[in-house]
């Protein structure tokens, strides 16, 4: 992958952007410095956005995590829910920790454009996460209904009432889809959080690693940009956020 020489173009929206490789090295090696913990004992969780191309790079090192076990859906929020979060902390080692990467999904292209990527195969441009291109579309044609949900497209709905919370502040930002992009990462973060403190864990450490997940064009890569890395102790409810103490 040539994703490293692309960064800078990547941190014209996320300044802390990593490629992906180098984004997880450093989430393995924090824990591995404030826990102890290597990555055969940790069983993996990810909530990122449903599209093909959400593919992180990993070390080699972090192909040893159990893992993944997936709980997101579109845009990447858990709708996997409880159930989803109490099957997953059943899953974690004797002697080991669970650690959940959680994101929704965006892309910037060659040339800096976001919200869009070329995907393989294709000669032009397509959206990158559409249910947050689609829910600004309807938010600027006035088309959402608040409360409307439905079973046949219950996820979309979801994020469209998420977003609808908060439609002022999209459709007057100089950039709505980075606007979006971020209420949707509270969003998530914020569901996460519910649904680890609803969820019994026999293990000792839950490690939550809150981002921005980053596509480029078919042959930059991937990028994460992190928001969060907390460490909980279950047994004393402390939390430490690693990130702050790089500040």
């Amino acid at each position: 992958m040539s994703n490293k020489k692309h960064l800078e173009t990547v941190r014209r929206f996320y300044p802390d952007a990593l490629a992906s490789e180098d984004a997880i090295t450093m989430l393995l090696q924090m824990i591995s410095d404030h826990v102890g913990y290597k990555p055969a004992q940790l069983v993996y969780a990810d909530s990122i956005g449903s599209d093909e191309i959400n593919s992180v790079q990993y070390p080699a090192n972090a192909l040893q995590m159990l893992g993944p076990f997936r709980m997101g859906g579109l845009c990447g929020y858990p709708f996997a829910g409880k159930t989803g979060m109490q099957m997953f902390a059943q899953h974690v080692p004797e002697d080991g920790a669970a650690c959940i990467l959680y994101a929704p999904n965006t892309g910037v292209t060659k040339d800096a454009n976001i919200g869009a990527v070329l995907r393989s195969g294709q000669i032009s441009y397509s959206p990158c996460s559409y249910p947050v291109h689609a829910a600004i579309a309807k938010l600027r044609a006035r088309r959402i209904e608040p409360g409307k949900r439905s079973l046949s497209d219950h996820q979309m709905n979801i994020i469209e009432q998420i977003l609808y919370q908060h439609e002022n502040r999209i459709i007057t930002a100089e950039n709505p889809v980075l606007e979006a992009t971020g209420i949707m990462y509270d969003a998530i973060n914020q569901k996460i959080e519910e649904l680890v403190a609803g969820t019994k864990f026999t293990c000792r450490h839950v490690i939550l690693a809150g981002a921005i997940f980053i596509n480029g064009d078919y042959d930059m890569g991937s990028f994460i940009s992190f928001k969060r890395i907390g460490i909980l102790d279950t047994t004393t409810n402390e939390r430490t956020e690693l990130l702050q103490t790089l500040a």
